[in-house]
């Protein structure tokens, strides 16, 4: 329907047609759509370079859901903690959401990291992540499964032998590791292959360059996060508000 609001099938149409180079045009006739419309909707997420269906889908209901609850002053929720402004913070809860979906995570471990990360426990069983974000228990699993791989999450085992998924300190401190272990399996596969290629070929200084590069990186990588870790331990001065 050229006047109705565009799906997240056309958001992913579009994307494919930036990919492919496909003027707005003819983007715009493979949908149905005004070429405004799409142009609108390229502009307003990113530009054609920029644009991600996700992210402008995401956008979107996020907008709508902002227009919905206008005449309210404030969301309709559980008192929060500290004296906390519940709009600001579910504000700031999809903001950072939508930060950690730029990075690369996909939308509901990006969501299931912003509670654990806004939690004051850091912690959070499958069933309070399940209520808080209104998604299946399947959709949270998933998404945990994805987070323990990256080492971004843990799993402990609470009194009644329920698991609860933590979020602390030594945990960036160890994906960082990990990040540097991850580029030294790509240093020594490199370097095979120069040896396999002719250590003299242009394919094999090519991947040597990038096995030395990748190497230093690891390296200084690792030196920072264990010259760094003492920070994860520290409470901050808080900010002066004089």
């Amino acid at each position: 329907m050229p006047g109705g609001r565009l799906t997240q099938q056309e958001r992913q149409q579009i994307a494919l047609g930036l990919a492919d180079s496909l003027p707005y045009a003819e983007i715009a006739r493979n949908l149905g759509r005004p070429t405004s419309t799409i142009t609108r909707e390229v502009m307003r997420n990113g530009g054609p370079t920029s644009y991600r269906a996700d992210l402008a889908h995401r956008a979107t209901e996020r907008r709508a859901h902002r227009s919905r609850n206008a005449p309210s002053q404030e969301p309709e929720s559980a008192p929060q903690p500290h004296g906390r402004n519940a709009r600001a913070v579910a504000d700031y809860e999809e903001t950072f959401t939508t930060v950690l979906m730029r990075s690369g995570v996909s939308r509901i471990p990006a969501r299931v990291l912003t509670s654990l990360f806004t939690s004051d426990a850091g912690s959070l069983t499958a069933s309070q992540l399940t209520q808080r974000l209104q998604v299946s228990p399947a959709s949270i699993s998933k998404a945990i499964t994805f987070l323990e791989s990256q080492s971004l999450v843990r799993r402990e085992r609470d009194e009644g032998r329920r698991d609860r998924y933590v979020i602390d300190d030594d945990l960036f401190y160890q994906a960082t590791i990990a990040s540097a272990r991850a580029n030294d399996e790509v240093v020594k596969t490199a370097r095979e292959g120069a040896a396999v290629l002719g250590h003299d070929t242009p394919a094999a200084i090519r991947l040597e360059n990038v096995a030395r590069f990748l190497d230093h990186i690891s390296e200084s990588i690792t030196r920072a996060a264990e010259q760094a870790r003492q920070i994860l331990h520290t409470n901050p001065t808080p900010p002066d508000r004089t």
